[in-house]
């Protein structure tokens, strides 16, 4: 298709707002019930804010919001790139290594089973409020749903298709990387959303239990302090880190995986 013909910027918009004109009318619809039913009501403002509030206070308190969005993104990009780097091998030897299955896998079921914010505790007593412990709880959190997706993935090509290529001539990398990478890709991109998903959670759970910045440790303090409208602020920001990085990783997808269903249908 010539670059002339694919449609512009104007056309793409509208076409966007086109599928998604119902989502955007419950998201407005939403927030000026919200601000409607505080005023309605009389809700005490020291138990709910209005929409209106939020965006004042918070813009009062936006330099220290954007600093404290910046820590809670630096621990939640290291811990979930450091999870893909360590959970997509560890997958990809576990589903070749029989020894492997019969030991590692199983553990990693169970460890799976416990929550994971439940070890904050102890590594802020051993490691102290800096940045190493809550990179260490997002790592845990996201490292799970990405090994056991990996496993789940390289092991999910049939015999069948194994021994036809094999048939035609083709070796171990060969098949490996033409055939079995491909198929296992849109297994290990769950795995990957799943886990982006969850890293924000850890972050902000983490800096909860013990930390003296980010987001989480702001929304604790301004709560405490009885101030519901700097709390939603951040919540708003909190929100705001995890769309950018699940929205990162949608994009790896469809440039990766362009071919697989799942991308196509997403498509316009």
């Amino acid at each position: 298709m010539a670059s002339s013909d694919r449609p512009g910027l104007f056309e793409r918009t509208g076409a966007w707002v086109q599928r998604s004109w119902m989502f955007i009318a419950f998201f407005v619809g939403f927030f000026l019930f919200w601000e409607w039913s505080v005023e309605l009501f009389d809700i005490p403002r020291y138990i709910l804010t209005p929409p209106s509030l939020i965006v004042a206070k918070g813009w009062a308190d936006i330099d220290r919001l954007i600093y404290y969005t910046y820590v809670t993104g630096l621990e939640t990009v290291i811990g979930y790139v450091v999870a893909l780097l360590v959970g997509l091998p560890l997958g990809l030897a576990i589903s070749f290594s029989s020894i492997l299955r019969r030991t590692i896998y199983p553990f990693f079921v169970c460890i799976e089973m416990v929550p994971k914010i439940a070890f904050a505790p102890l590594f802020i007593s051993w490691l102290g409020f800096g940045l190493l412990p809550k990179v260490i709880i997002v790592f845990l959190v996201c490292f799970f749903p990405v090994v056991l997706n990996a496993i789940l993935a390289f092991n999910s090509l049939s015999e069948e298709l194994t021994r036809f290529c094999r048939s035609t001539g083709a070796g171990a990398w060969t098949t490996f990387f033409k055939i079995r990478l491909p198929a296992a890709m849109p297994q290990c991109f769950v795995g990957f959303k799943y886990a982006a998903i969850n890293a924000t959670v850890g972050a902000a759970i983490a800096e909860f239990i013990g930390s003296d910045e980010g987001l989480g440790f702001y929304i604790q303090i301004v709560t405490g302090n009885m101030r519901p409208d700097l709390a939603f602020a951040g919540i708003f920001f909190l929100t705001l880190l995890g769309l950018a990085l699940f929205g990162c990783v949608t994009l790896a997808e469809r440039l990766l995986i362009p071919w697989h269903i799942s991308v196509r249908r997403s498509r316009p």
